[in-house]
């Protein structure tokens, strides 16, 4: 993919405006990764229309039958809308005169404003995007192709794979029903629907020229990259926006270009409607995405890898190592092995495997096929978060640390013992939240929080939780100590 796309720039398709055009380069990399402003804000905008994979499929033609987007776009332009997120963003600012007197200047907090597309997938008012659009938001409101305007509720967010779920408090809606993209083929004829540009209501159409696409544009430790690359025409703007089949069926949600100029020069890529249904279903019932793992260190198999190994197999993926104790190893997997399918989907690449394996929850069971010495053995494995084990995240976990902006462990009775307290969570990492802007640092026990007068004893994360979920303009006493140290009060607001 780096040979193919080396002199382009993989440009994400929606953008901050405040101090200019953020920018992120890869180390050794010819690719310029960059969140794309949009161009101006119009009064006008969009809407959408349901989940879970269906069995529709793009229609088939005849050979010189005339393609016919007609359908598609009344299917699917009512259920495309206009994301905008307002946020801020605290920056330096050089003042001689200050600073000659007073010495550094200020940092100042500016506002932020970002703007893409969005998917309706549920009438209830469901609405998917991309979480490069509205990361860092404060407020984010949603115009519908009809210009009704929406505050828009973040239910969450997946920044491995770019998807964030929004909510709108109304009914009724029209939405994009999902199709297996399993199914979609090399070749088929695609429409992208979003607001380019801000250019309301827009669709391009294109073909599949690829799948399980990884261009190495997601800045994250677990990236899943397996793009469905088109030629549809997608451009700054078309960021959350819809990838569909002639059928109007969701194929995809739209996520970037390759470019050398920031607009569109020939090829889009869109993340695969299985994985966007499976990160909504997680961000719907516990508000953060279940990653599952199986254990293995991999490699695109190719024909120089096949002869060193004597195999008979340039496609697959090679296991070159193995975590002990997790999920491959446990069911006997071996270094050397090629996998080949996972429950009877062909994988011939490592963005594949990974696309696969996202589609399913620690604990879960998935079937894995291997070629071992030239002979298929099939293995049942038991996936593995993170941690090594099959726990999934509570809810109760996910709405403290988004409140807090801090990722909470309970520590052990004997260290709570130990510090001569019957209870407390301690703050095991922080993110730009409350907390770490109250000067709060990390490894802080909190004991108690009181709100609105009222105290809550905190045993577990889900105490927090408890203690601030649906609180709004109230103000937040929380009580803790630092090992080793005295108690310590701080205040903010919620």
């Amino acid at each position: 993919m780096k040979k193919l796309l080396g002199t382009f720039t993989a440009a994400l398709l929606g953008g901050a405006v405040a101090l200019g055009t953020y920018t992120y380069f890869q180390p050794d990399s010819a690719y310029e990764v960059r969140m794309v402003e949009p161009a101006a804000y119009p009064t006008h905008y969009e809407p959408s229309r349901s989940n879970a994979p269906t069995a529709r499929s793009a229609s088939r033609m005849a050979p010189g039958e005339a393609p016919d987007f007609v359908h598609a776009a009344n299917e699917t332009l009512e259920a495309v809308v206009h994301v905008e997120a307002m946020g801020s963003q605290e920056a330096q600012y050089s003042n001689p005169f200050y600073e000659y007197f007073y010495g550094q200047s200020p940092r100042r907090s500016m506002p932020t404003l970002s703007s893409g597309s969005g998917v309706i997938i549920d009438s209830e008012g469901y609405i998917v995007t991309n979480n490069h659009v509205i990361d860092g938001a404060d407020k984010i409101r949603v115009t519908m192709d009809d210009n009704r305007v929406f505050s828009a509720d973040l239910v969450g967010t997946d920044p491995t794979t770019d998807i964030a779920l929004l909510k709108v408090e109304e009914t009724s809606l029209p939405s994009i029903p999902f199709t297996n993209s399993d199914d979609v083929q090399v070749g088929e004829w695609v429409l992208a629907v979003g607001n380019p540009f801000n250019l309301t209501s827009t669709v391009t159409a294109g073909i599949v020229s690829a799948k399980g696409r990884n261009i190495n544009i997601i800045p994250e430790r677990f990236a899943i990259e397996s793009f469905i690359q088109t030629d549809a025409a997608v451009n700054p703007g078309n960021s959350g926006g819809a990838l569909v089949n002639t059928e109007g069926a969701l194929v995809g949600i739209n996520t970037a270009i390759s470019t050398r100029t920031g607009s569109f020069e020939g090829y889009s890529f869109a993340v695969p409607s299985n994985m966007v249904s499976k990160v909504v279903s997680d961000l719907k019932d516990y508000g953060t995405v279940q990653r599952a793992f199986i254990g293995v260190n991999i490699r695109d198999m190719n024909a120089q890898l096949a002869r060193e190994l004597e195999l008979n197999l340039n496609n697959g993926v090679f296991v070159g190592g193995l975590t002990e104790g997790g999920a491959a190893e446990d069911a006997g997997m071996e270094v050397g092995d090629v996998i080949i399918a996972v429950n009877d989907v062909p994988v011939e690449r490592t963005s594949e495997l990974q696309e696969q394996i996202a589609r399913y929850r620690p604990g879960d069971r998935v079937n894995v096929l291997v070629n071992r010495e030239g002979n298929e053995r099939n293995f049942s494995l038991v996936l593995r978060n993170v941690q090594g084990n099959t726990n999934l995240i509570n809810r109760e976990e996910v709405v403290a640390a988004r409140i807090l902006g801090a990722e909470l462990e309970q520590p052990s009775l004997q260290e709570l013992q130990r510090y001569g307290v019957e209870n407390g969570v301690r703050i095991k990492a922080l993110d730009d939240g409350k907390l770490r802007r109250e000067g709060i640092r990390e490894g802080f026990i909190i004991t108690e929080i009181t709100v609105d007068e009222q105290s809550f004893d905190i045993d577990a994360p889900s105490d927090v939780a408890k203690a601030l979920e649906g609180r709004e303009d109230v103000g937040v006493f929380v009580k803790g100590f630092y090992p080793g140290g005295k108690v310590r009060y701080y205040a903010f607001g919620l």
